[in-house]
């Protein structure tokens, strides 16, 4: 297979973590940058890559980078590259863009230019004059950074978020990258017990049960990739029997999610249940302030209110001030909890042990870790 560059697109903050994942995927020369870990890989690592990524946006294939300050630069430079290699005769390629800091700041002419240079390349390849564009989607990016022109194809279609088991939505979902970056980014394993007790439409439990189960994120929904004529059938036949081969189905977790809200909770148990993980996630109507465990060791994980409107600021404080009573009663276990609120230690009555700058949509927050004692080493 010939070797081809990658880039895994991730919200700022997750970007190491994207490219922890890359790497466990075995697959190094990995460089991070904002937003993007690229890396050096083979076409099976593009069904690889859309299929066990947990924490990245999209799967990008680099067809080429160059620096641009005219429009003529770019449609040359544009034209120049192998568009024939992976876009058919009949493929629909669409052109999006994006412009900062670049000479070249009017997206729409760049895009169109862009368009125009790969149709001139296709032209050449195919000895024709006319594309219907009418089989498979090979939507094209042009992103311009400081002058540098990125150009790619994105083998994904739907962002890498939607896994397929979340059909219904509450108002302000977590997504479901962001939520597998949490519990990534924690020391929980799937011998510990985890607790979410603002679990909503049941986002964390769900990623954490399928880490701990070892079961691939994509492994339900389809990619734009699979359609392409450039990778065969059967390097993603053989991708995809990796999932289920690796699956660890039998492995028994102990998840738990509780809410206040009763109506999200049944959406809670929809997705579960379409995620088929109703044995392994369980979940119930509770209000924080009777939150209770007799496991040892175990983590909270959640993402709760954060009092973004005026009126809800003061409620949020008193909630905070709660979960630190609560939580720390539970006190061999290690607690993670995101909120955009800037006040939030001097509410939850303790300053966390690390925190982490993330992004929820495009609400800045923090990533509060609290770290309780080590298990003890069992004598298994």
């Amino acid at each position: 297979m010939k070797k081809i560059e990658l880039i895994a697109t991730a919200a700022f903050g997750l970007e190491a973590v994207v490219a922890r994942e890359v790497k466990a995927l075995g697959y190094e020369d990995v460089k991070v940058e904002n937003g993007r870990v690229s890396f050096m890989a083979d076409e099976m690592a593009i069904a690889r890559c859309n299929l066990w990524l947990r924490t990245a946006d999209r799967v990008l294939l680099k067809v080429g980078e160059f620096k641009a300050v005219s429009f003529e630069e770019l449609f040359e430079r544009t034209k120049a590259l192998p568009w024939g290699e992976w876009i058919p005769e009949e493929g629909i390629f669409p052109v999006e863009g994006k412009s900062i800091s670049s000479q070249l700041a009017s997206v729409p002419d760049c895009q169109a230019i862009v368009k125009k240079a790969v149709v001139e390349s296709l032209k050449k390849k195919y000895k024709t004059t006319w594309f219907k564009e009418e089989k498979g989607q090979y939507t094209i990016e042009i992103a311009l950074l400081k002058d540098i022109a990125t150009l790619t194809i994105d083998t994904s279609g739907a962002g890498l978020h939607k896994r397929g088991y979340r059909r219904l939505s509450n108002k302000a979902p977590l997504k479901e990258t962001l939520a597998a970056a949490l519990i990534l980014l924690s020391y929980w394993n799937p011998d510990r017990v985890l607790i979410d007790p603002f679990c909503g439409s049941g986002t964390i439990p769900i990623e954490a049960a399928l880490i701990g189960k070892n079961i691939a994120p994509g492994m339900n929904r389809s990619f734009a990739a699979e359609e392409w004529e450039a990778i065969s059938k059967n390097t993603w036949r053989e991708a995809r029997k990796e999932t289920h081969d690796l699956a660890n189905y039998d492995r028994a977790v102990r998840i738990y999610g509780s809410d206040i809200d009763g109506e999200v909770l049944s959406l809670a148990r929809y997705h579960i249940g379409e995620a088929f993980l109703e044995e392994d996630v369980h979940i119930q109507k509770l209000d924080v302030k009777e939150l209770r465990s007799r496991f040892q060791y175990g983590c909270i994980i959640c993402n709760p209110p954060y009092g973004e409107r005026l009126g809800e600021r003061r409620e949020v404080e008193k909630l905070y001030k709660t979960m630190g009573e609560v939580f720390q009663g539970l006190d061999t276990w290690s607690h993670y909890i995101i909120t955009s609120h800037p006040e939030f230690e001097k509410f939850y009555g303790k300053k966390a042990d690390k925190k982490r700058k993330l992004y929820n949509g495009r609400i800045q927050c923090n990533y509060y870790q609290y770290y309780g004692p080590r298990p003890p080493k069992s004598n298994d």
